[in-house]
């Protein structure tokens, strides 16, 4: 039985549709990261998958518990961290903890090894006021709430927004050491770098699901010819880069930006090398005959972000 089962789920605000007819699966033991910017429909996803939100149509079960009407045996099965903190900042850290620990009949020693790792690294501050913690603090101490209950399945909205990338870093190396026990882990995230560290994805927009599968197969189904390109004027360049014949499309991408070609019949892997260079030449004379300089042309393999793009614009 699939921890997480949605089918043909939908909710709407008023005239705005936040998800739309969406269905998928999340298996025992899974890490499924949801993937998509601001907007996607993420954070209504997990209020209602945690009973916080009824939805207009379809249906949804959390560990064969259905969402709407099992709300009461479900919610102590699940850890929920929300997007945005929501802790009791006037409260101590040691009082935070203690206080989600007693909401559901449980203690921090019962259920101290489970948080130990991550708790640690901030018992040094038990006594400090949760308010006045940084945020990658905020984040520890979150996820120990989420935990000191031991649930199930652990739902995270979107864990690493507004926390450094090193805090980033270790949320998710703790992440890594939860799943290893075999928690089952729903995550969201607008960082599409983080993609890499689940087992599959789920790239949303606009409420629908565009790709669901593992990173390494939604990245080998990019099939069309992608250039990462610089000059010494960015603007101008994609500007240029798009009126290039069979340009597909063309973004800022960092300091590069990513030219993707309309693919050909000798783009076949037998002739791909000769294929990118006469490509990549090519792509160089159009901008020196543009009077660009210091230009740089490449061949990569396409990112999530990459294959979410291209997806956007199918």
């Amino acid at each position: 039985m699939a921890a997480i089962s949605i089918k043909n789920i939908s909710k709407s605000y008023g005239s705005v549709q936040a998800i739309r007819d969406l269905s998928f699966e999340v298996q025992q033991g899974e890490l499924l990261g949801l993937i998509g910017p601001d907007g996607a429909g993420k954070t209504t996803l997990f209020r209602m998958l945690t009973t916080l939100l009824l939805p207009d149509s379809g249906s949804a079960t959390v560990l064969g518990l259905d969402v709407v009407r099992d709300y009461k045996q479900l919610r102590p099965r699940i850890g929920y961290m929300p997007g945005r903190f929501s802790l009791y900042q006037d409260l101590t850290v040691a009082e935070n903890l203690e206080f989600f620990a007693a909401v559901f009949g449980a203690t921090i020693q019962q259920n101290y090894a489970l948080i130990e790792p991550i708790y640690v690294q901030i018992e040094p501050f038990r006594k400090r006021r949760a308010g006045a913690l940084s945020g990658g603090m905020k984040q520890k101490l979150a996820l120990c709430c989420a935990l000191i209950h031991q649930p199930d399945i652990l739902l995270l909205d979107e864990p690493g927004t507004g926390v450094d990338p090193v805090s980033r870093q270790e949320f998710w190396e703790m992440l890594d050491r939860l799943r290893a026990q075999g928690m089952t882990m729903l995550v969201s995230t607008p960082n599409m770098d983080e993609a890499a560290r689940c087992d599959r994805v789920a790239l949303l927009q606009y409420g629908e699901i565009l790709a669901l599968d593992t990173p390494q197969q939604i990245t080998a189904a990019f099939q069309k010819p992608l250039f990462a390109v610089r000059s010494d004027d960015m603007y101008r360049l994609i500007r240029d880069l798009r009126s290039l014949e069979g340009v597909a499309g063309c973004y800022a991408f960092g300091e590069f930006a990513h030219l993707t070609l309309q693919p050909t019949e000798s783009s076949a892997p037998a002739t791909g090398q000769a294929t990118q260079n006469r490509q990549t030449t090519a792509v160089r004379d159009f901008l020196l005959a543009k009077n660009h300089r210091n230009i740089e042309v490449k061949p990569i393999a396409a990112s999530i972000e990459d294959c979410f793009i291209e997806l956007m614009q199918n």
